[in-house]
């Protein structure tokens, strides 16, 4: 397929985290908001004159004075964030909102307080106490908390406008810009699909690390290019799988697996599209405010909601996405010491082989890509017994 216009220029966007829209934006006087966790609502931070800042440490190849604080074994993803921060590179932020997700990010993002590493002096910390559970008390737990922690913060420190016709403008900018990334991510779907996972990943992670108002527009001529790009006229991959399991926010990795033969279709990890990219409905009596909660803590997947029903949700979305884009198998990653994903990782692996009987790879991975030898291999390996199985006409229908 021809080369999409702007995939260059989305790759070194993403190459560091003050990349130059992000820059713009500062320069402009627009409040950077850092988060680490989808716990926090990318909408809450697009509040006029904000905008979001989804925390990534690309290229980071050393952990060493972070490690320090955390030890090395902690979650390599929290020591990159750490360690990029001691580096300064972000520097441009005025806000980190953090969630307890896990230990490991809660001691990372208390270090942010602790060592002072943000050199900005408006810059201010807090961490939420997200719920475990999907339940009515807990959604009105969790009001209580983005209320006071978060909407509350951001006026107390910089006058942020929190009302409710803000917060309906907060959520017409996700909603515009979620439109536009779900309606590219269709064209991974059919027998000829006009876009790679690759192409897709990193369209998908500046959405994330860029100031909506300044992507948006390359990202609505992106969409208009896919819509006539020719695709291949033979299906240039062997296997067709659906990414999941936690951070994964180096397209890189995407990458690895397309090069052993896989496509992947669709991606339900941390800095992932599903669930991330639904649209935010405001149902008749809600607020604003109340619909952004009610969203979020429904469309939440992380394996950190320990509630049946949420793990079946989670089993079910992923289900979902294989039958919906055509995929073969399932590939669940976790972050090396990653307590929650090594758990889920482990479940689903006997949900789907045992099951459902749908092929499914499990591995560990750190951070940084790093050596790729043994990845390869696996994926080598499980992309051939989907090739294998498909001639033999076992795939899924």
């Amino acid at each position: 397929m021809k080369d999409l216009k702007h995939l260059i220029y989305f790759e070194n966007l993403l190459q560091d985290a003050q990349n130059e829209l992000v820059t713009k934006a500062v320069e402009e006087g627009q409040l950077a908001l850092g988060y680490n966790c989808s716990y926090i609502p990318e909408a809450l931070l697009n509040l006029p004159g904000c905008f979001s800042s989804r925390l990534r440490a690309p290229r980071c190849t050393s952990t060493d004075i972070a490690s320090y604080y955390m030890t090395t074994r902690t979650c390599p993803y929290v020591r990159s964030i750490l360690e990029r921060a001691i580096e300064g590179g972000y520097n441009y932020l005025n806000a980190l909102f953090g969630a307890e997700g896990c230990a490991a990010m809660e001691r990372m993002e208390e270090h942010f307080d602790l060592l002072h590493p943000v050199k900005n002096e408006r810059f201010i910390t807090t961490i939420i106490d997200p719920p475990m559970r999907g339940d009515r008390t807990n959604l009105d737990y969790y009001k209580v908390q983005l209320q006071t922690k978060v909407l509350d913060r951001l006026h107390e420190a910089f006058g942020v406008d929190i009302s409710d016709e803000a917060l309906r403008a907060a959520i017409a900018d996700h909603n515009a810009i979620s439109r536009v990334v779900t309606a590219i991510g269709e064209f991974r779907k059919g027998d000829r699909p006009r876009i790679t996972g690759y192409e897709f990943h990193v369209i998908q992670l500046v959405s994330l690390a860029c100031p909506h108002r300044l992507i948006l527009p390359y990202l609505e001529e992106t969409l208009e290019e896919v819509k006539t790009r020719e695709p291949e006229e033979k299906f240039p991959f062997r296997a067709r799988v659906v990414l999941a399991g936690s951070e994964i926010d180096d397209p890189d990795f995407t990458k690895l697996i397309e090069s052993c033969g896989a496509m992947v279709v669709a991606d339900r990890y941390c800095f992932g599209s599903f669930p991330g990219r639904e649209q935010i409905e405001i149902r008749e009596g809600e607020s604003a405010f109340e619909a952004i909660c009610r969203h979020y803590l429904y469309w939440n997947q992380c394996a950190r909601f320990m509630d049946g029903e949420k793990i079946d949700q989670r089993s079910a979305e992923v289900k979902r996405l294989v039958d919906e884009f055509g995929a073969d198998g399932v590939i669940y990653e976790n972050m090396k010491f990653c307590e929650f994903w090594s758990y889920e990782k482990v479940l689903e692996n006997h949900i789907f082989t045992d099951e459902l009987h749908i092929p499914c790879c499990t591995i560990e991975k750190e951070y940084a890509l790093g050596s790729v030898g043994q990845l390869r291999t696996r994926f080598q390996a499980f992309i051939e017994s989907l090739e294998i199985k498909n001639i033999q006409g076992g795939k899924n229908t």
